[in-house]
């Protein structure tokens, strides 16, 4: 549909903590308000509060959006106003054209029902007509995976097995405009890779496309453009690259406010921000030792993580390289690293950490720096490659008399 499109237009969504009043002073006044439509939208009562404050976007035919940001910040929300499951408190949202939901795929199944049974009552929910059910039945279930149980009850299903038959019913719908929440996790590690495959081929094929993740390799894969969301709001906008380097340095923000009592972090410096692929990162952390750090414990963590996608990409520490920090006192580490990496921009992180939890209790600032190369190699590693010609003689021909 040439003419499809998803409208979001200064959109504010308003929810209220529970319905409980504490007195019947409160009670009344509430449910007058509600009664005669008296309640000032603009304004929050008790209990109130935003899951979406003035968001604006705009998303055509052959672009996708990407919405990212921490758990409560308004994406699956932002997604459920798109779709009609909530209604704005002020603003004007809108799509154009029909619409296939990747939203909890396998949601609307009925247990009692068979996979084949369900795969129709779940085409005509999405506005399939019979016939059309009919002609994509067997590539559903063959992309499913599910053939052999595919006249069994769902309810005897493993859960993996619900959401695969419940994206290949979705995935084959062929909309004008897809929403996307979180279903790029479905199945083992193949399926994955086929559902993210069948999601690349929809949004490549022109379709407007919402999509909300946490994949943040994915979202860049896929993605012409990135919001960030935080507590409803827009924190960051642009192209992928540029919207996940803010995401990630605004949590690595939210890190800096860690501190302990046991160690604590003065300076992290890159001393070579740019290197070529396959060159060495010069990294001088410093700081002091001020209590007893347990053998649980991981004085110094070093973490280098993509601003592409947001994923870890090395992980290691003082420990495992053999480096004590014991003694009580200021500290000064040197750190080499080689950077066998593909050209883009790194985050490193470093701090203190539980090895029982995996998670920091001291963190140090981090720092950027940048890989280049002049494409030689495509992957997600630099194996420094070296190849050679070898010299060969021609085999003899032996001739007799």
């Amino acid at each position: 549909m040439s003419d499809s499109r998803v409208v979001f237009d200064r959109v504010w969504k308003k929810f209220h903590r529970g319905e409980r009043h504490d007195s019947l002073r409160d009670l009344i006044p509430a449910m007058v308000a509600k009664v005669t439509g008296r309640r000032n939208e603009r304004e929050l009562g008790k209990g109130d509060f935003w899951a979406v404050r003035d968001l604006s976007f705009e998303v055509l035919p052959g672009q996708t959006l990407g919405i990212i940001g921490p758990n409560g910040s308004g994406k699956s929300t932002t997604l459920k106003l798109l779709t009609r499951i909530y209604e704005p408190t002020r603003g004007y949202s809108n799509i154009r054209g029909r619409v296939g939901t990747l939203i909890e795929v396998s949601a609307g199944f009925h247990g009692d029902l068979t996979g084949r049974e369900n795969v129709y009552l779940q085409g005509a929910i999405m506005g399939m007509r019979a016939s059309d059910i009919a002609s994509r039945f067997d590539q559903i279930v063959d992309f499913s995976g599910i053939s052999e149980f595919i006249d069994t009850p769902v309810k005897r299903y493993s859960s993996g097995m619900n959401a695969r038959l419940g994206f290949a019913i979705a995935a084959h719908l062929e909309p004008d405009v897809l929403i996307i929440d979180e279903v790029l996790a479905v199945g083992d590690m193949r399926f994955q890779e086929r559902a993210f495959g069948r999601i690349r081929e929809l949004a490549r094929s022109g379709l407007p496309v919402v999509m909300v993740s946490h994949q943040l390799d994915r979202v860049a894969e896929l993605c012409t453009d990135v919001i960030v969301l935080r507590a409803g709001e827009v924190a960051a906008r642009g192209e992928p690259g540029e919207a996940i380097a803010a995401y990630v340095e605004q949590t690595d923000l939210s890190r800096a406010a860690i501190s302990s009592d046991l160690i604590s972090f003065q300076s992290l410096d890159v001393e070579t921000p740019v290197v070529r692929s396959g060159e060495r990162v010069a990294i001088r952390v410093s700081g002091r030792i001020t209590g007893a750090i347990n053998e649980h414990a991981e004085p110094l963590a070093i973490r280098v993580r993509s601003l592409r996608t947001g994923s870890v990409v090395y992980v290691s520490g003082s420990r495992r390289l053999g480096v004590s920090l014991e003694k009580l006192g200021p500290f000064e580490i040197e750190l080499s690293l080689q950077a066998n990496l593909p050209a883009g921009n790194y985050l490193v992180e470093a701090g203190a950490q539980d090895l029982l939890t995996h998670r920091d209790f001291a963190a140090a600032p981090s720092a950027l720096f940048r890989v280049t190369d002049h494409g030689s190699f495509r992957g997600s590693v630099q194996l420094n490659a070296e190849m050679r010609t070898v010299a060969r003689s021609e085999p003899r021909i032996l001739t007799g008399a």
